[in-house]
């Protein structure tokens, strides 16, 4: 009879165990719900949430270069968008390890692991920000200069590149925060954070540069402070969290193992940021070498093509997420099918991008300027290279998979080489002998194509995601 009674007992446990398991499938559609559905549910919170991230700079290039002239849109999207976005890149690089391991983990679930993950990203990201700022505001002037940042725009960079480092902290507690609640599949609270904090920055921007006539200096303490919102308002979704992410600052500590870990998976994709950063900023070297008309022209277009990116870069996230949770959950298969799912979207959304800023990007060119010769100069840009968007598909899509698994290593040199190392030498090597802005954008098209290559072999023949099928 106790035997019985152990064995019923037995049972009657396993029966709940079940029905908990079936429960928290049921909560988690990215590892069970129709793939396409739940990639797509997943992308537009993404996209519009790149979307408000990128209206940040863009509000600031508008207004300034509206109320107060081409030299300040200079300052404001040329050399000092592409130091900012080289910095903050490498850290969000570091922390996509973060979102990778806590993926993976929370698909697996093990709250206890997801709990040091969150608390140790947490921590990394106050550390790195008081490191950068620290560092950021005096080099300022150093990076502008080697950059080669025309001298009648050089003294506005600094002033804004300046106090945008004062607020770094801010900047990437946030970027940790919405990281972690798109790795366990929320992408919408993140989203309404950056709606709500990008309407204040555009407010105040119009408060300080307009009303107060503060110039470039009001449009980055607009900035900041918006950020800071940001920050404030994801910290209260993770403490307030009912689930296993849930953050509770006492806790929040660097522990080694899991840093290790985050470093380990994260470092690669940081080195690529940096690497393609720097490779921009060699880019913008020679952009600065052909005048303030052209480095205008840049700077506005920047903002007109960080549609396609955010667009394509939200596909590549959502992917990551996607990969990670399903990788963790044992579903090799699933994993296979989301992302051929995800590369046909990707490419379709790519295409009808393409056409739309080739045929009416120049209404959107106008809000940035209305100096004649800038907007003649930026629709040559967008025509251009809009015709080329497709080939960068596979290198997101494809990293982003391999990301998920925690395979960082190979596509980052892939990148690197075939990306940055190809680019770099096109720029040195051709640029001298040509110096007009279509052999620099030619680079572009030239290093996608090439490294599109790259990483199709990659994936198909040798990638851990190739291994594992082979052996499923």
């Amino acid at each position: 009879m106790l035997g019985f009674a152990a064995c019923r007992l037995r049972q009657e446990k396993g029966l709940k165990r079940g029905v908990m398991s079936k429960k928290n499938e049921i909560q988690n559609p990215i590892t069970e719900g129709v793939i396409w559905q739940q990639l797509l549910l997943f992308f537009f919170p993404i996209l519009f949430g790149t979307f408000f991230q990128q209206l940040y700079n863009a509000a600031d290039a508008m207004i300034v270069g509206r109320f107060v002239g081409k030299e300040a849109l200079s300052a404001v999207g040329g050399s000092t968008g592409m130091l900012t976005q080289m910095i903050v890149g490498f850290f969000v690089g570091l922390s996509s390890g973060a979102s990778v391991i806590i993926s993976q983990y929370y698909g697996a679930k093990r709250p206890e692991m997801v709990g040091y993950a969150v608390h140790t990203a947490v921590a990394f990201s106050v550390v790195s920000g008081l490191v950068m700022t620290a560092v950021g505001i005096p080099l300022a002037p150093i990076m502008l200069t080697a950059m080669g940042t025309p001298e009648d725009v050089v003294g506005l960079s600094v002033e804004y590149l300046r106090i945008y480092f004062a607020g770094m902290v801010a900047n990437l507690i946030y970027n940790t925060g919405a990281a972690i609640l798109r790795a366990v599949g929320d992408s919408k609270r993140p989203l309404h954070i950056l709606m709500f904090s990008c309407l204040i920055n555009i407010a105040l921007d119009i408060l300080l540069v307009v009303m107060c006539g503060l110039g470039v200096k009001g449009a980055a303490i607009a900035t900041i402070l918006s950020q800071l919102l940001s920050a404030v308002l994801v910290c209260i979704c993770l403490m307030r969290a009912q689930d296993m992410y849930r953050l509770e600052w006492k806790q929040v500590r660097l522990d080694q193992r899991m840093l290790k870990r985050i470093v380990r998976i994260g470092f690669p994709a940081g080195l690529q940021s940096v690497m393609y950063g720097s490779s921009n900023v060699i880019i913008q070297a020679g952009i600065n070498s052909l005048g303030t008309n052209t480095v205008a022209a840049w700077a506005a277009y920047s903002k007109i093509d960080a549609v396609f990116w955010m667009m394509v870069n939200s596909f590549g996230i959502a992917i990551t997420t996607f990969v990670g949770q399903n990788y963790g959950a044992g579903k090799t298969d699933r994993v296979h099918k989301g992302v051929r799912s995800c590369m046909k979207m990707t490419v379709i959304s790519s295409a009808l991008m393409s056409v739309l800023i080739y045929n009416w990007g120049i209404y959107a060119y106008e809000l940035f300027t209305t100096d004649k010769e800038v907007v003649s100069i930026g629709i040559d840009m967008m025509r251009y290279l809009s015709r080329f968007y497709v080939t960068y598909v596979a290198i997101e899509i494809l990293s982003g998979a391999l990301r998920g698994v925690g395979d960082c290593w190979i596509p980052m040199m892939l990148c690197c080489v075939g990306v940055c190392a190809l680019r770099v030498g096109w720029i040195l090597i051709a640029v001298p002998l040509d110096r007009n802005i279509f052999t620099i954008m030619f680079s572009y098209p030239l290093t996608w194509v090439i490294t599109t290559i790259l990483f199709a072999v990659y994936y198909l023949k040798y990638s851990r995601l190739r291994v594992r099928r082979k052996n499923s």
